[in-house]
């Protein structure tokens, strides 16, 4: 019988096809009142021109969760991302920091044709933020933008999309904005998209932005105030009073609840 020590020794990886793993990050911010995808134009092939989702490929001494921060925080530049109940802290580049972000994996994408030069499987991962300023381009891109989501055709059949995207990043990008717009339903994942302090209809506007339609305001109210810790009172705003000539609004702070139940439901229309 073998030891394990003697069997690791003589074991032969040979006999496997090698392949290499990538992080992709779908990163979201609001601007200008619209969602926003931060996109690289790729400088060298292939999809010489094309643009895609920034990412990279993972080391060989970090973990996939471990290369996706440290692409974030490469590709944005910001302080702090929440990831269940850990932080990530930070070539295209964005100047300045921002706090309260969010990280999560989303899925693997392994197609075996995904990547014209070898067999490359994606580990994706959505991140969102408010506040997110203009990204720079860094070495290996041609230049890095903000895209309106609703201009990127993804609706669209595959293939005829308004921006075609490198690889497989039309996929993934679909697949990530489905997520976040299904996690406003059942999360309080909306808060990550605001700077604190915010008011109810700062939060409402997420969800109109996000979704393409606002949740109905009096029950929506009902339900952010009526949920134990969705939102924190601080204090009134010291701006102007409100459209009816009264007190100045609430503002709020990010609560420690997670879930929604009863959640807040889209109109599927």
């Amino acid at each position: 019988m073998q030891t394990e020590a003697e069997f690791l020794r003589s074991y032969d990886p040979s006999g496997f096809p090698p392949f290499a793993v990538t992080v992709d990050l779908a990163v979201f911010t609001i601007r200008a009142g619209l969602l926003a995808v931060l996109l690289v134009q790729r400088l060298e092939h292939p999809y010489q021109g094309y643009w895609a989702l920034p990412g990279g490929f993972v080391r060989r001494d970090e973990s996939a969760e471990a290369a996706a921060r440290r692409e974030l925080a490469e590709e944005t530049g910001a302080g702090t991302f929440a990831s269940g109940s850990t932080a990530v802290s930070g070539s295209t580049a964005v100047s300045g920091s921002t706090a309260g972000g969010h990280l999560e994996q989303l899925r693997t994408y392994s197609d075996p044709g995904r990547d014209p030069r070898m067999r490359v499987v994606s580990i994706a991962h959505v991140a969102l933020a408010p506040g997110l300023p203009e990204p720079v381009a860094g070495s290996d891109a041609a230049a890095a933008r903000w895209w309106p989501v609703a201009d990127l055709g993804l609706s669209m059949p595959a293939g005829s999309e308004a921006v075609p995207l490198a690889f497989d990043h039309a996929l993934i990008l679909a697949d990530a904005l489905e997520r976040v717009r299904s996690k406003l339903e059942y999360t309080t994942l909306a808060t990550r998209f605001v700077a604190e302090p915010f008011t109810i209809a700062d939060l409402r506007r997420v969800y109109a932005t996000v979704w393409g339609d606002a949740p109905d305001l009096a029950n929506f109210r009902r339900k952010v105030l009526g949920t134990p810790g969705f939102v924190i009172e601080e204090s009134r705003s010291p701006q102007a009073p409100g459209p009816a000539g009264g007190r100045p609004p609430l503002l709020y702070r990010r609560g420690d609840a997670a879930f929604l139940n009863p959640p807040i439901t889209r109109s599927r229309r």
